[in-house]
């Protein structure tokens, strides 16, 4: 589908221009690092392998994060429990922790990227191309060693499980546990998660998942910013947007996730569609499929997020709602009223649910325009949650 310039805007195209190129930079970086042996260590969060890394905040690679970088591969699990590699970074201040106790750990759930293997976050970090490079670094500055996952199938064999919630969560947790078994870091001590759109849908399942699947860990909290919890709300608003492409992605996580053959659905068309974009990062899926109907690419007519209302899809679309099992640590969720991407509604929604489990939860509204803008707004607040947990002061729930 060709861009349409002018309804893309010119903020759209600026990002797609600057950015676009990220995939041919960073593709080739480390290639034989992602290869996973063939036997894997005992138990998840367990390293595999790490290499020396950089981290930097720009293209032309001129300005370097203040840190120790390292390119980890650590054990995780897929959906239905077996063993898999998973690769990510891990970046620890040089400058000494002057805080109380040992250094804190914030599992960094990023935001989509794309589902092809260039687009892995610690590649993009490496390239200068990471467009949330700011905000870790930010994390950083405050004395915060950060751990940042790939998470499955994003540089490792095999698809991206894109918006696949109990896989997103662990990995999350495993990539903290990897940072433990760092020299520079310590084997104990306080963590947080914190993460924005699919990362802030990440970090939600982390909050679920942490006390049982990671009851070791010293959780003091989780930001989740622009939680896509509930799919089905997210699809009918995405389809014939700006981020229509977005739509397939979280087809074809799932179709990786759950073994399905989701071109078995749709027509020439929408096969090519779902063909590219499982080679692409978002500032190529962006402005090429911007705006599509995805009616235009099923077999029968029907746009994707009614597919995805009947089986098999519907239960596996159920199985990714977030808010069903309550946190056991005080989470902080923003959104912006005018989120163009994930429905404000959804979000509270998600808060709803919680709050009705007895959870300690502070809604955080704010009214920055679109989804990318909700994301800046939404940093101020992330970083005064999480130096509040790490202080020990109590967060008072708007439930």
């Amino acid at each position: 589908m060709p861009i349409n310039r002018k309804r893309l805007g010119p903020l759209a195209l600026a990002i797609t221009l600057v950015v676009g190129g990220a995939h041919t930079a960073s593709a080739a970086q480390g290639d034989d690092f992602y290869t996973p042996p063939a036997t894997l260590p005992a138990h998840n969060g367990d390293l595999v392998r790490t290499q020396p890394a950089q981290f930097y905040l720009d293209p032309a690679r001129l300005i370097r994060a203040d840190g120790t970088v390292t390119r980890v591969m650590y054990r995780s699990t897929d959906r239905t429990g077996t063993p898999i590699a998973v690769t990510g970074t891990v970046i620890t201040p040089r400058k000494a922790w002057g805080g109380p106790g040992e250094r804190p750990v914030i599992g960094y759930a990023a935001g989509t990227q794309g589902l092809g293997d260039q687009c892995a976050p610690s590649r993009q970090l490496a390239a200068g191309m990471e467009y949330e490079g700011p905000f870790v670094a930010g994390l950083l500055a405050r004395g915060w060693a950060v751990a940042l996952t790939d998470y499955q199938g994003l540089g490792t064999p095999g698809g991206h499980t894109y918006m696949s919630r109990v896989v997103q969560g662990t990995a999350v947790l495993d990539s903290i546990r990897a940072a433990r078994q760092l020299p520079e870091l310590p084997d104990r001590g306080p963590v947080a998660v914190v993460g924005y759109s699919q990362g802030g849908g990440a970090a939600a399942s982390a909050a679920e998942l942490a006390s049982g699947y990671a009851p070791e860990l010293d959780l003091r909290g989780v930001s989740a910013g622009a939680v896509p919890a509930d799919l089905a709300d997210v699809g009918k608003a995405l389809d014939g947007s700006l981020y229509a492409a977005f739509v397939g992605y979280a087809v074809a996580g799932l179709e990786a996730s759950y073994g399905i053959d989701a071109s078995a659905y749709l027509n020439d068309r929408g096969k090519r569609f779902l063909a590219d974009i499982k080679g692409q990062c978002l500032f190529e899926s962006i402005p090429e499929y911007a705006f599509a109907r995805t009616s235009a690419f099923t077999l029968d007519g029907r746009p994707l997020d009614r597919l995805l209302a009947e089986e098999p899809f519907r239960t596996i679309v159920a199985e990714q709602v977030l808010g069903k099992r309550k946190p056991a640590v005080p989470v902080l969720v923003t959104h912006s009223l005018l989120d163009d991407v994930i429905p404000y509604a959804t979000g509270r929604a998600l808060v709803d649910r919680w709050c009705g489990q007895g959870a300690n939860v502070r809604f955080a509204t704010n009214l920055a325009p679109t989804h990318v803008g909700g994301a800046v707004a939404a940093y101020p607040e992330a970083y005064a949650f999480l130096e509040a947990r790490f202080a020990g002061r109590a967060q008072r729930s708007t439930c």
